[in-house]
């Protein structure tokens, strides 16, 4: 079976070398420094319900693998469970182990000369980090998801982690029973998988299908179900056909094909930690990409999907009606897709959706007609203004208004912040200010779920406004606007936003302001201090001496700015 040059060059080393030994130990055999040798990057761990069903799918692609004439060599990667570190000092780990992760599978396959890789994950930042190392490593290679939770149910509706979370709220504004709170935290996750809603795990599995680097339909199956493991037996037979053709990464991740995953993002109504990971995939696959592109993206691409957070149905009802092939299918239809970009199975994504069939059910609700979407643009709105002059993301689904001007309510983290919200201190038309939580001063900008959620229990949803230079959830919805940028650690004018001042959030003017006098703001500015890191040691100082702006992605890798 042929390799690619650089594999053809360690195996003849290997060929001709004692550390033929060492393979001999693994039970290899003469014949066996023929075959390509094939990384399988296992993200199982009992850490989180996202990663605890992902074993079976490793052991189902290592057999795929080496019935079709390679050498599976397994390897383990790391995860941060987003839902449980919430809320917590762990979640400022979240967005590091997304480097973690690519640091860790680029270091495995590289140095130990794979000739290809199947990566296998399931928690959020297991999609963009497994990702992430497949285009910097750019040997060939598939993305297995390790599939979604099935909803929790409770007095006749389904639940998922965010309703968990959004009880806290009502519990606390006295507008549910702790018989009711208990009752829902116990039965919200009631299987393995990854958190239900189009949340930014389901959000990065589905557009990787548009990327082209995983196979249709596997983006919305169920953990628990067999098909998963069939997707994952065929994940690796794929991956050798690859291998064999030579294709790579980098032949699929195109500035066009992340297009088509951006489209696909905007119209199921993903996480905006998709702007955030798409800035960092294309950075490795060194393809031209800005904050700006989510935008020209969104301009014309509508919202066909009903999904939560700010819709009704979850994952397994997107799958029932046909999955992401078939809002694929009427993206493509209606010209919004590039239907000549290449992906893992050598055919191109139209020759992939030329027999897929259109969304399935009898009068199905959760998949639009692209004549009458749920919204006529996209929902990640890139915000600019003297907030945010790199830019910034808001999340306007499910939203009457997405507009809001009131008063600065400045909190300098975000247990402050949930101090008050949870205090009833927060009341309709102010604006909530949580600074100091973006990458370096977090540091690893953390998700600022907890007190989203707790204003939407309150009520208060649409009438309070939000902004971050941390992040989001995928399941956060309502008046929110995250990785403002320059952030505040760096001196962005988010850090002289002070008690009261009057700011605009309008979506429909992209715009983010703080309504003072321009010489108001340069006196502030002149007497702004930096603080001192919060961490001067180990890996959040690491993150923080070398991460980037969220405009760029808050890669660690150097990146210039476009």
């Amino acid at each position: 079976m042929p390799h690619n040059e650089r594999s053809k060059h360690i195996t003849q080393g290997i060929a001709r070398s004692p550390n033929r030994s060492m393979y001999y130990a693994m039970g290899y055999r003469q014949e066996d420094f023929d075959k390509p040798m094939i990384g399988i990057a296992n993200g199982h761990s009992t850490i989180t319900p996202c990663n605890s069903g992902l074993q079976k799918l490793a052991d189902a692609a290592i057999t795929a693998v080496r019935e079709a004439g390679a050498n599976p060599q397994v390897f383990g990667t790391p995860t941060i469970s987003d839902g449980m570190s919430m809320g917590t000092e762990g979640m400022k780990y979240s967005l590091i182990s997304r480097e973690v992760i690519a640091d860790c599978i680029e270091t495995a396959v590289m140095g130990q000369w794979l000739d290809g890789c199947v990566v296998i994950g399931g928690c959020d930042k297991n999609m963009p980090g497994g990702m992430m190392a497949l285009a910097r490593s750019n040997v060939p290679g598939i993305y297995v998801y390790g599939g979604t939770i099935k909803p929790g149910h409770y007095q006749g509706r389904d639940l998922t982690i965010v309703s968990a979370f959004e009880a806290v709220g009502e519990f606390s504004a006295g507008r549910m029973s702790e018989e009711d709170f208990l009752a829902i935290e116990q039965r919200a996750c009631p299987t393995s998988g990854s958190c239900g809603g189009m949340y930014t795990a389901n959000t990065m599995s589905s557009s990787f299908e548009a990327l082209g680097m995983s196979l249709l339909y596997s983006s919305t199956m169920a953990n628990p179900d067999d098909e998963k493991t069939v997707s994952a037996a065929q994940s690796g037979r794929v991956l050798i056909e690859a291998v064999k053709r030579n294709i790579k990464p980098r032949d699929i991740i195109t500035r066009r094909s992340i297009e088509n995953a951006v489209a696909v993002i905007m119209a199921i109504g993903g996480s905006t930690n998709a702007v955030l990971h798409y800035l960092a995939i294309a950075h490795a696959a060194e393809v031209p990409w800005t904050i700006d592109d989510f935008e020209r993206i969104r301009r014309r691409v509508p919202v066909l999907c009903d999904l939560k957070p700010s819709g009704q149905y979850v994952a397994t009802d997107l799958h029932a009606a046909g999955g992401i092939p078939a809002v694929m299918k009427l993206l493509l239809a209606a010209d919004l897709l590039h239907g000549d970009c290449l992906t893992i199975t050598g055919r191109t994504l139209g020759e992939e959706l030329a027999d897929v069939p259109a969304p399935q059910g009898a009068g199905q609700k959760v998949i639009m007609p692209i004549e009458a979407p749920l919204y006529t643009h996209g929902h990640l709105a890139i915000l600019k203004g003297n907030l945010a002059p790199e830019g910034c993301v808001a999340k306007i689904t499910g939203l009457k208004n997405p507009s809001i001007t009131g008063p600065a309510r400045v909190f300098d983290s975000e247990y402050a912040a949930m101090d008050a919200i949870m205090a009833r201190q927060i009341h309709a038309g102010d604006v909530v200010v949580i600074r100091y939580v973006g990458p370096k001063g977090g540091p690893g900008m953390p998700e600022m779920l907890a007190p989203t959620s707790a204003l939407i229990g309150q009520g208060l949803g649409e009438s309070v406004g939000l902004i971050t230079d941390g992040r989001f959830s995928g399941g956060t919805w309502g008046m929110v606007v995250g990785h403002v940028a320059p952030e505040a650690f760096v001196g962005g004018n988010i850090a002289l936003i002070e008690e009261g001042d009057t700011i605009t959030i309008d979506a429909h003017r992209l715009l983010l302001e703080l309504e003072i006098d321009p010489s108001v703001l340069a006196a502030r500015r002149q007497r702004w201090i930096q603080p001192p890191p919060r961490y001067t040691r180990g890996v959040l100082a690491k993150f923080a001496a070398l991460a980037s702006t969220a405009s760029l992605g808050a890669v660690t890798d150097p990146v210039k700015a476009p």
